[in-house]
């Protein structure tokens, strides 16, 4: 054997362990945009399903606004949950990511310059 033959057969392992984890990544992916089409599915789950991206932006964001110095803060001493307050009527108001992102963003600009917290 010579050049990739003899490389892929001393690296067998490795290239398992490559092509199994580019399977778990991408089949996920992959397999509910094949099969699940919107137009094939029950309005019922429809519906369901649209509360989801909601549902992971929660996930993600609600821990940065009510975890605040390594510790559960709901005190107005908590930067980011006194931002948090009119960035949600922004967002609710807007529907907009960006301009809710912007808007946060600036408030805890503002709030840091203006000395509320460190």
């Amino acid at each position: 054997m010579s050049g990739w033959l003899a490389w892929a057969g001393e690296h067998e392992a490795l290239l398992l362990c490559v092509g199994a984890a580019t399977l778990v990544t991408v089949l996920p992916k992959v397999l509910p945009v094949t099969f699940l089409r919107g137009d094939s599915l029950p309005p019922l789950l429809r519906r369901w399903l649209d509360f989801v991206p909601v549902a992971v932006m929660a996930a993600l964001v609600c821990p940065d606004i009510f975890i605040y110095g390594g510790r559960f803060d709901l005190s107005t001493g908590n930067l980011f949950l006194m931002v948090s307050i009119p960035t949600f009527f922004v967002a609710w108001k807007t529907k907009n990511y960006f301009v809710t992102i912007a808007v946060g963003i600036g408030l805890v600009i503002l709030a840091r310059w203006a000395a509320w917290a460190v």
